[in-house]
């Protein structure tokens, strides 16, 4: 099994599960048999380039996110930057500013450590 099949595997596994689908849901959204996303799920079937689009869409995450083309986030950074995505312009400048204040804390506290 290649590298870029394990990690469309494990990508779609992971995404599945953190967005609390089960591979019937999966299966039935995609008219697809809950084997088959078992079978995708450890790599033994491949994907199609239809069906990857369609569990891309469903998932409502880019191909390249399944594909390894962009890094991995912890599973609550991404959830931030998807909740950040339907804030007003104005939330989303506040929001930032706040991720910089306790960016800014964190070091300062762990310069204090170090000192």
């Amino acid at each position: 099994m290649t590298e870029e099949r394990v990690t469309l595997a494990k990508r779609i596994k992971e995404t599945r599960e953190y967005l609390g689908f089960t591979q019937q849901q999966v299966a039935e959204a995609l008219s697809l048999r809950r084997s088959g996303i078992s079978d995708i799920e450890t790599g033994k079937r491949r994907v199609t380039a239809d069906e990857l689009k369609r569990i891309a869409n469903l998932f409502q995450h880019p191909v390249s996110h399944f594909l390894g083309e962009e890094p991995e986030h912890a599973p609550d950074v991404a959830a931030l930057a998807r909740t950040a995505e339907n804030l007003s312009k104005h939330d989303r400048k506040e929001l930032l500013r706040f991720a910089k204040f306790l960016e800014y804390q964190t070091k300062r506290d762990s310069s204090k450590k170090g000192a």
